[in-house]
């Protein structure tokens, strides 16, 4: 997603990808709300809704489930299940077709940073030479660590196994055994994957070694143990063990090298917010590393990737530590978890919890002013049709409905569109490149003083 938002300002970018092959393990995945807004803004968002299936949107906070409330102020209010395989190869594809290059079976060993760039080795000898790095590999990232940059957190104090696997005993044996399970313990679940095929989550004893992959045996031996059956899985699609470690990078920047995604933060996977998280971190850096690298960038721009993303990271930490405490078959978690199903009862705090997984509730601190400064902005009506076909190329927009302010002088970085009738509680607002809103007002010096804020210098 990031070699993607750097082509569009024509930033040449190479994706150095450690596997030689997509990855084969078909698990599914989820698009929340804010992940969709970013792909209608960049225009993937009908190529991805064919190979995907809708689901309607849910806080479902520690697996609590409540029906979405009303007032969601989005024009995509769904989840979109997707397989991670699909997800990939499309944003592969996307990149590539941006004029991205991507090379496989490619492992940095190490690099070196000096005030004009980053000269990167290979693991074959190879050297490369690039004006920045960015670090997207993952949480044992290797830029991370020769960065040097502190991970610190939590370890990992639970283990649960992933898998999709075929059953062999009655659909509805299965579902009455697990709705019995599920009464206690939140952490377990088999959920159809198709004909004949279940997702299965099972808790394990303790914690291992992660880098050993689990058998069909072992999620036999912890089925047994949780349920008193095995349900009779074989013939496993892929199997996994994640942990609940919970760790943020010290710094997502050190000089010329940056770090993205779970290469910054890590935690539990409950909620799904995970790879939304990287991909929201990838559109908030793209535009600035390229307002850097073309030289217009505002002395401050890069470095507000990290002043804005990371408290952003903090609070997903945060409710993923809150939500898995509230999985516990502890008496005392299970109280507070009955409590917080009858608070969900009330629409303020149904909603309040699911903008946080959806991070459409995210307000970024661009100084006092009204609430809309600093979060993103609905994809509204204009006259043009809809707001987010205009921030296709990736640019800032002056959306105007005075109809009297210009954005001479920026008008290669910024779109100006004069439309009195848009629905739009304000008189003129500026969007940055992901869409959030970093002006509100009607007066042409202030938007100019907020145009070189965000934008540098005019070009005249």
């Amino acid at each position: 997603m990031l070699a993607a938002e750097l082509r569009l300002h024509d930033v040449r970018v190479l994706v150095l990808e450690k596997e030689t092959e997509p990855p084969s393990a078909v698990r599914i995945v989820g698009l929340h709300i804010r992940s969709l807004e970013l792909m209608a803004m960049r225009g993937l968002l009908e190529r991805i809704l064919p190979h995907g299936r809708k689901r309607p949107a849910s806080a479902y906070f520690a697996a609590i489930a409540k029906p979405a409330p009303p007032g969601l102020d989005s024009r995509y209010a769904y989840l979109l299940g997707i397989p991670q395989p699909v997800i990939e190869r499309l944003l592969e594809e996307h990149a590539i077709e941006q004029g991205a290059q991507v090379r496989r079976g490619c492992v940095v060993a190490g690099f070196e940073q000096d005030d004009e760039g980053v000269s990167v080795e290979l693991a074959d000898g190879e050297r490369l030479r690039s004006r920045y790095l960015v670090g997207c590999d993952g949480a044992r990232s290797t830029i991370r660590k020769l960065l040097g940059v502190g991970f610190p957190g939590e370890p990992a104090r639970t283990e649960s196994l992933m898998g999709e696997m075929e059953v062999g005993v009655p659909p509805e044996e299965v579902a009455v055994t697990v709705a019995a399970i599920r009464e206690t313990h939140q952490r377990f679940w088999l959920r159809p994957a198709g004909v004949g095929v279940y997702s299965v989550l099972v808790p394990t004893a303790g914690v291992s070694d992660r880098a050993e992959p689990p058998t069909i045996e072992d999620f036999k031996q912890q089925l047994r143990t949780i349920a008193g059956t095995d349900f009779g899985v074989h013939s496993p699609r892929w199997l996994s063990r994640f942990g609940d470690a919970t760790r943020l990078a010290d710094s997502y920047r050190v000089g010329r090298v940056l770090l993205a995604g779970d290469a910054a933060h890590i935690h539990p996977p409950i909620g799904g917010q995970g790879l939304n998280l990287g991909v929201q971190d990838a559109f908030n850096l793209g535009w600035k590393l390229a307002a850097q690298i073309h030289g217009w960038a505002p002395e401050t721009l890069l470095d507000s990737y990290q002043t804005e993303r990371r408290p952003v990271a903090e609070a997903v930490l945060d409710n993923t530590r809150a939500q898995t405490e509230l999985l516990s078959t502890e008496p005392g978690a299970q109280a507070v978890r009955r409590l917080l199903t009858e608070l969900m009862d009330f629409d303020e705090v149904n909603l309040h919890l699911l903008e946080k997984i959806t991070a459409i509730g995210i307000r970024y601190d661009f100084g006092a002013g009204p609430d809309l400064l600093g979060r993103r902005l609905r994809d509204i009506d204009v006259k043009q049709g809809h707001l987010y076909d205009l921030l296709h190329r990736g640019r800032g927009l002056l959306l105007d409905r005075t109809e009297r302010l210009t954005v001479d002088g920026w008008s290669d970085r910024v779109d100006h569109l004069a439309d009195s009738a848009a629905a739009l509680d304000a008189p003129s607002v500026l969007l940055r490149p992901d869409g959030h809103v970093a002006w509100i007002g009607d007066d042409q010096q202030d938007v100019n003083d907020h145009l070189s804020r965000w934008f540098g210098k005019p070009a005249h």
